[in-house]
């Protein structure tokens, strides 16, 4: 059963300076994982929301949507693929 999975991650610099994914947090809407990010963005380098829709029961997903990018991240090339 396919269904859409909202997400907000959010990115730090490490000691090294390169941005390193924190613990992405579910949400239940793509408006609370905007709200989730721009929380995550207020005290982190930079967060992204987005959305990913499959069937977890087999593991096939698309690929991600970025629903909207706050402060620093990496590529789109990275957090897509």
């Amino acid at each position: 059963m396919s269904a859409t999975y909202y997400v907000a991650l959010p990115f730090n610099r490490g000691e090294d300076g390169d941005l390193a994914a924190g613990e992405a947090r579910e949400c239940q809407t793509s408006a609370a994982a905007l709200r989730e990010a721009a929380r995550m963005a207020a005290t982190s380098a930079g967060a992204v929301a987005f959305s990913r829709s499959g069937d977890p029961g087999v593991g096939e997903f698309e690929d991600a949507k970025i629903l909207r990018i706050f402060g620093e991240t990496p590529s789109l090339d990275a957090l897509i693929g």
